[in-house]
C-alpha cells in the first residue's frame, strides 16, 4: 500500500496544515485532514485571500452597513441567509465579503467599527446475520468484526455480533454526510441512496420551500447545484458513504456498519476544498429537513482545516437544537486537541462527537489526533476498505479501495448512531451518544487519550 499527500498542492504548501494519512488500493485519493487552529493573530489556517464573513448587530440600518463596506472598500459577495437562521430570529445572516485587500489586513480594520458583532476569516477546508459480502467475508473488513475473532480482527467495532443479533438499521433512519458527494449509483450504496420525500424531482420548483430546487439526493454547496455526485473526484464521500451504509448481505463488495439506513448528502467539498460559507449552508441543510419532519439522527463531519468560526459553531448549535448529532474526525496531526484545538472536533457543542482512529491491532494510528477531554472514542481508521468510484477506460465506474485516516474512523461511529436509532426509534441525540461513549471497549492505547478511554463497540446495539 502507499501513502499519499492530499491532491490539493496549494494546501500541501501551506504551513500547518495536514498531511493526508490516505491510502488506497485501487484509487489515489485525499484524506480530509483536520488541523491546528490558532488565533486571528497567529493564524496558518488556509483562507480564501480576499474575503470575511461579517456578522453585524442586529440594530445596524442598511445605510450604516453600507457605509462600513465603503470604508473597508469591500462588496457583499452573498448574504448567507438561510432557513434555519430565520427560523431561530435571525433575518440578515452572516455577509460574506469580497475585498481589495488581504483578508487578515481587514480584519483588523473591522475592529474599528462597534456595529459588527463579529468579523472571521472564510477558512478553506479539506479532506480527513452474517455478511457473504466478499471483503467481510475474505477478513478484510476487520473494523466489522471484533472480540471472539482472529487477533488480526479481534479490534474492530463488533457490528457482526449486532447483525447475527437482527439489528441491521432500518430504512426509516437517515443521515446527513457533509463531505464531497458520494456515488449514490454504486451497487453497494444504491439500496440506500436517501431521497427527500419532501421535494418532486425534475419539476423545477422549490416544493419544501428549503431555497433549493429539486435536491432529491441533497445539494451542492460548492457547485450550488443538484448534482451531489461528480466522477471520480467524490472518491473520500462515497468512501465514508460505504462505511456508514454500504448494504450488507448482498454478496457484493463490502458491508457498511448500518445495512438498512437513507445516505444524504450535502456536498460542500469541491476540487479545491471547501469554505466555511458553504459548511454553515450544509449544516443548516440537515436542520430544515429534521425541522420538516426528517429522521435525521446524525451527519457525518469528516473534514478539517480551519481555526474557529463563531458563525460554524452556531450552525452545529441549531443542528444540536433540532437533535442532529455532528460526528466529527479528530485530525490526523498526531497532536493533542486538549492543547491545540481542531475544528471542527473541538466546537463546545453537546451534539459533537470527536473520533480518533485506531489500528487492527489496537493501537491508535500513528497520525491519529487525541485529547482526554477533547475526542471522546477511538474507532478503526488504518486500512479501511469502502466503497469508492473508479475512473476506467473514460468511464466512472464502482469499486472498492483501502483508506486511513480519522476520516475513515469517523462514520464507523455515525454508523452506530444510526444502529442505536434503528434498535431504539424515538431516542433523541443525547440518548444515542451516551449509549455510543458508554458501551466503548476499554483499550489500552486509549487511556488518557480519549474521553471514554476506550473504542467503538456496537456489540448491544
Amino acid at each position: 500500500m502507499k501513502t499519499l499527500f492530499p491532491k490539493f498542492s496549494l494546501v500541501a504548501a501551506v504551513a500547518a496544515t495536514l498531511v493526508a494519512c490516505h491510502s488506497y488500493e485501487i484509487t489515489p485519493s485525499t484524506e480530509i485532514t483536520p488541523h491546528s487552529a490558532g488565533r486571528v493573530d497567529a493564524l496558518t489556517e488556509e483562507i480564501v485571500p480576499n474575503q470575511l464573513l461579517v456578522k453585524f448587530k442586529g440594530a445596524v440600518s442598511d445605510s450604516k452597513k453600507a457605509e462600513i463596506l465603503t470604508k473597508l472598500g469591500g462588496k457583499l459577495k452573498e448574504k448567507i441567509l438561510t432557513k434555519m437562521m430565520q427560523k431561530f430570529g435571525d433575518n440578515d445572516g452572516v455577509w460574506l465579503i469580497d475585498l481589495p485587500l488581504p483578508a487578515l489586513e481587514a480584519l483588523a480594520k473591522t475592529k474599528a467599527f462597534g456595529e459588527i458583532e463579529y468579523a472571521e476569516p472564510n477558512y478553506v477546508y479539506t479532506h480527513q446475520a452474517t455478511s457473504d459480502d466478499p471483503y467481510f467475508t475474505n477478513g478484510s473488513l476487520w473494523g466489522m468484526y471484533g472480540d471472539g475473532t482472529t487477533p488480526a480482527n479481534a479490534y474492530g467495532t463488533q457490528a457482526a455480533k449486532a447483525w447475527a443479533a437482527g439489528n441491521t438499521g432500518s430504512g426509516t433512519v437517515y443521515v446527513g454526510i457533509i463531505d464531497e458527494g458520494y456515488m449514490y449509483t454504486h451497487p453497494d450504496l444504491a439500496p440506500n441512496a436517501g431521497t427527500n420525500p419532501y421535494e418532486i424531482a425534475g419539476n423545477g420548483v422549490d416544493d419544501d420551500g428549503n431555497g433549493y430546487i429539486d435536491d432529491v439526493y441533497g445539494w451542492d454547496f460548492d457547485g450550488n447545484n443538484n448534482s451531489v455526485f461528480d466522477g471520480a473526484d467524490d472518491d473520500h464521500g462515497t468512501h465514508v458513504a460505504g462505511t456508514i451504509g454500504a448494504r450488507g448481505g448482498n454478496g457484493v463488495g463490502v458491508a457498511g456498519i448500518c445495512w438498512n439506513v437513507k445516505l444524504l448528502s450535502a456536498k460542500f467539498l469541491g476540487r479545491r476544498g471547501g469554505t466555511t460559507a458553504n459548511a454553515i449552508k450544509a449544516v443548516d441543510y440537515f436542520t430544515f429537513l429534521k425541522n420538516k419532519g426528517l429522521n435525521i439522527v446524525a451527519t457525518n463531519n469528516s473534514w478539517g482545516g480551519g481555526g474557529f468560526s463563531q458563525a460554524l459553531q452556531d450552525a452545529i448549535t441549531r443542528a444540536n437544537q433540532a437533535g442532529i448529532l455532528f460526528i466529527a474526525a479528530a485530525g490526523n496531526n498526531s497532536s493533542n486537541n486538549d492543547a491545540t484545538a481542531n475544528y471542527p472536533s473541538n466546537y463546545p457543542v453537546a451534539n459533537v462527537i470527536a473520533v480518533a482512529s485506531i489500528t487492527s491491532t489496537g493501537g491508535l494510528s500513528s497520525f491519529s489526533n487525541y485529547g482526554a477531554t477533547q475526542v471522546d472514542l477511538g474507532a478503526p481508521g488504518s486500512g479501511i476498505y469502502s466503497t469508492v468510484p473508479v475512473s476506467s477506460k473514460g468511464k466512472i465506474v464502482p469499486g472498492y479501495a483501502s483508506y486511513s485516516g480519522t476520516s475513515m474512523a469517523t462514520p464507523h461511529v455515525t454508523g452506530a448512531a444510526a444502529l442505536y436509532a434503528a434498535s431504539h426509534p424515538g431516542s433523541p441525540a443525547a440518548t444515542i451518544k451516551s449509549a455510543i461513549l458508554g458501551a466503548v471497549v476499554a483499550t489500552p492505547s486509549l487511556s488518557g487519550k480519549c474521553v471514554t478511554g476506550g473504542r467503538l463497540n456496537v456489540a448491544g446495539f
